[in-house]
């Protein structure tokens, strides 16, 4: 029997089989299995308890939700944080073993206790994790300072922790056993708070870069030398829709992919066992080089495998609003991809299982739900949708743009019909019917 066809339960996207769930946590990939654990609350389906949740998956798209990883104890609830493989044996574990480092969040065991920083370890691959006996590893810098994303930094051959402290101020810290940590560089990211990722990527010159994000999906590009982070571009903002927070990157992905995915937040699920939903995972690349470089976002290759049935559409002339192009498409887990020829003015629209979204040329915006983005001066404007009963997800220009929104679904005849406020070409379409993960 199925237990995830409830009428509002995504279908291609990550939930908890029951209750509560927020930030993706501890991603990692050992012995060919991703690991994703996450915030979970396993009393209720809001917020608190704070406990790691733990799903399994063979391919980024097929998950196993198996038992709870982390539950809360004396030191506090159990807030976000990362996992590596310490593949040397630096902290004396065993060589291979998962390293689990997480936020004790001590105000919810005691008003008194604070935030502090705090290692778990696995030999099994994550079937048993146990609790390092002298947490925590790291006190409190700041009140409700939290979420550590460590990785291991080959050339100076020592862990790395980027640490949020408090408003839009994190820092970075060291060590050589994963135990013990030190303080060395303070970092401002305007205009975002919490989550920190901090990882590396090859630009179009072949140059190694450096990406510090935070949860907004705003970041900056530097260099780093195992001593101090460089910044060399301003901010930079990656996610520009209404529904995706805190996401993560993979440690340890084969191939050298950089996979990340994050929580879809805001969503509504009424009457549902569960409360909301993780993103689509993405590979991450760079695009450009020295100060002209930016992050693109793009669906791992593994939603492929999802792909039932599939239609290729000559290109379209939509006249105006009166005459729709409907899309004969009998599922309501789609793929689809279109370009559509820019204007000097008017606006394609796209209704998505009933929801608008819509391209206006005169502002140059993309609107979904009442929140706008805005698009480049492209000739063509190249869009791919992801959509699932309860969201969508738009990845523009091959990913140099991307959004998501959670939405439910209005009343219609056709999952996909596009008008147009005059004459509008539409091009290269392509949409596949997706077969559920569960």
């Amino acid at each position: 029997m199925n237990e995830y066809n409830e009428i509002h339960r995504p279908q291609i996207h990550f939930t908890a089989k029951e209750n509560w769930i927020n930030d993706p946590n501890g991603l990692v990939y050992c012995d060919e299995t991703w690991h994703l654990f996450f915030q979970h609350n396993p009393k209720s389906n809001i917020w608190g308890n704070m406990t790691w949740g733990h799903a399994v998956s063979s391919d980024l798209i097929h998950w196993k939700q198996i038992e709870h990883a982390l539950y809360p104890d004396e030191h506090g609830t159990m807030f976000s944080g990362s996992a590596v493989i310490d593949h040397e044996n630096t902290a004396g574990f065993g060589k291979g073993a998962m390293l689990i480092f997480y936020t004790a969040a001590g105000e919810y065991v005691s008003p008194a206790r604070p935030f502090t920083q705090c290692l778990a370890y696995s030999t099994d691959n994550g079937a048993t994790i146990h609790k390092y006996e002298g947490n925590p590893v790291i006190g409190s810098f700041e009140k409700g300072n939290r979420d550590p994303k460590v990785i291991w930094h080959k050339d100076s051959q020592q862990w790395i922790m980027a640490l949020y402290l408090i408003g839009n101020e994190y820092c970075l810290l060291r060590s050589s056993d994963a135990k013990t940590w030190s303080r060395f560089q303070d970092l401002t990211l305007s205009g975002v708070t919490e989550c920190p990722d901090f990882f590396p990527l090859k630009d179009d010159a072949g140059c190694m870069r450096w990406i510090f994000w935070g949860a907004e999906g705003i970041y900056l590009i530097g260099s780093f030398d195992g001593h101090k982070f460089l910044e060399e571009t301003g901010v930079l903002i990656s996610e520009h829709g209404n529904n995706a927070y805190a996401a993560q990157t993979w440690s340890d992905s084969p191939d050298g992919r950089r996979i990340q995915i994050s929580w879809m937040h805001k969503g509504l699920y009424p009457e549902m066992p569960f409360n909301h939903q993780m993103s689509i995972p993405v590979e991450l690349s760079l695009s450009g080089s020295g100060e002209d470089v930016v992050l693109r976002r793009w669906p791992v290759k593994e939603v492929e495998k999802l792909r039932n049935n599939s239609l290729k559409l000559e290109s379209q002339k939509i006249e105006d609003w009166k005459t729709p192009f409907e899309i004969e498409a009998a599922g309501e887990l789609l793929d689809v991809s279109f370009s559509a020829c820019s204007r000097s003015e008017g606006r394609l629209h796209v209704l998505i299982r009933g929801q608008s979204m819509v391209l206006d040329w005169g502002k140059r915006q993309l609107s979904f739900q009442n929140h706008s983005f805005s698009l480049d001066e492209s000739p063509w404007i190249e869009i791919r949708l992801l959509i699932d009963k309860t969201s969508v997800e738009i990845f523009i220009n091959k990913g140099l743009i991307s959004a998501s929104y959670t939405f439910l679904p209005g009343a219609y005849i056709h999952a996909l019909t596009m008008y147009s406020d005059g004459i509008q070409e539409v091009e290269d379409i392509e949409i596949h019917e997706l077969e559920p993960i569960w």
